[in-house]
């Protein structure tokens, strides 16, 4: 093969074969909104790279509730944290003392 030739080289197959372009659009789900004494939080501990997270979840009210709770707990327990598909995500072993900090806010 010489260097000044441009291959051709068709890979794929034709539209009128049979075959479309699918399309997935991506919706949110709608989650039910709840009050926060309505909640049913679970605690999950779990190892990550070697360290620990703990999993704090799942909440039913809007993300910017979340964000703004989430602020509150950072900064008062000095750890970091984020929330991710309605869990809060923080780090180290932090169970015990986010119970007592839920329970102050309401939830169950």
């Amino acid at each position: 093969m010489s260097r000044g030739k441009k291959l051709d080289i068709f890979i794929g197959a034709d539209i009128q074969d049979g075959w479309s372009k699918i399309e997935q659009i991506k919706t949110k789900q709608n989650k039910p909104r709840l009050k926060p004494h309505e909640h049913t939080l679970k605690f999950i501990k779990e190892k990550r790279r070697g360290k620990t997270v703990t999993l704090v979840g799942e909440f039913f009210i809007s993300d910017k509730e979340i964000g703004q709770i989430l602020k509150d707990i950072k900064s008062q327990l000095g750890c970091g944290g984020t929330c991710k598909d309605g869990y809060m995500q923080l780090q180290g072993d932090m169970q015990d003392l986010l119970r007592a900090k839920f329970k102050e806010l309401g939830f169950n």
